[in-house]
């Protein structure tokens, strides 16, 4: 079998495709694929490995001989047309429930670094506010202590589950919402009604046409004024003008987020703004420690044995 991955830089040098290797007779490697260059890379291959490269319908249809198995290198698919290879007899799988850990211990991490006021107090180290101060500390920035805050979910899968674990091992009171679009399950609270209550408000949810802007400028102003917000789901979930604006307006507390609605943000982006108080942006990054990024290089090597031995596992399509 002959195998390609497209994107390989997308999951760093520092893992191994070591198992993948072995179950393949040839792996060719590409750290990135432009679209000019995606026939030739992809035409004749057994199966094809990407993360972020798109496969569109128009390139697969103009394959002399398109790939029997698409692996995709991360748990969403929308850069692969699933319909186009459900038509062309493509089998494609997906990676799973690799960085639940990892995203969740970064919620955390942004959780707390806001309420310690983390960043403005290493800042104000390195400016020299500490050598200047006429006592032993410095007070200038209020810190807030997360035990007996109340944390909201929305998203109870798998890594809100996780993050809701963390919370409550800080002494946090969890709720969780009853996700817009979502079933009606119990235990859980309209999302309008439990945005006053909470002091942190934490995004683990899907983007889909009921999710898009779901925390605007409306919801925005039924937090309280000191609460965080915390989005290491995925961009526009938020109206990020909103909260650009309730941020210096003084009207939310803080603000830490993982993703934004375009990435990489190459035009510009409302949260990256100088002097915005209190906000925290990391580069689509809560996902990849290094454990993270070498289960799904597992993954993948799962998904192809299984798909060799004819019982093939997290099938998209």
């Amino acid at each position: 079998m002959r195998a390609v991955f497209l994107d390989r830089e997308t999951l760093g040098t520092d893992v191994t495709l070591a198992s993948v290797e072995a179950l393949v007779g040839q792996l060719f490697l590409h750290d990135r694929t432009p679209p000019e260059l995606m026939v030739e890379r992809v035409d004749g291959f057994d199966m094809v490995i990407v993360n972020k490269v798109v496969l569109d319908g128009d390139l697969l249809r103009r394959l002399e001989r398109p790939p029997q198995l698409v692996c995709v290198a991360a748990t969403g698919v929308n850069n692969v047309d699933t319909d186009a290879c459900a038509e062309l007899g493509i089998t494609v799988a997906n990676c799973r429930g690799y960085g639940t850990d990892a995203v969740a211990q970064h919620t955390l991490c942004l959780m707390l670094a806001l309420a310690t006021r983390l960043i403005d107090y290493d800042g104000a180290v390195k400016a020299g506010d500490w050598h200047r101060s006429p006592q032993f500390c410095l007070l200038d920035y209020p810190i807030r202590e997360l035990a007996g805050r109340t944390l909201g979910i929305v998203g109870l899968g798998t890594l809100g589950r996780r993050v809701a674990e963390l919370g409550e091992a800080l002494g946090m009171r969890v709720l969780v919402a009853q996700r817009p679009g979502g079933p009606d399950r119990g235990g859980r609270e309209p999302l309008d009604s439990m945005l006053p209550k909470l002091d942190v408000l934490s995004l683990h949810c899907p983007l889909t046409a009921a999710t898009r802007n779901l925390i605007d400028r409306r919801r925005l102003a039924l937090m309280k004024p000191d609460a965080l917000l915390i989005n290491t789901a995925r961009g526009g979930l938020v109206d990020e003008e909103a909260l650009v604006a309730a941020l210096r307006a003084g009207k939310l507390g803080g603000a830490g987020f993982d993703v934004l609605t375009t990435e990489p943000p190459r035009g510009g982006n409302p949260l990256l703004d100088e002097g915005i108080p209190n906000l925290i942006v990391t580069p689509h990054c809560a996902w990849a420690s290094r454990e993270a990024r070498q289960r799904i290089c597992e993954q993948l090597a799962e998904n192809i044995r299984a798909w060799r031995d004819g019982q093939p596992v997290r099938v998209v399509v």
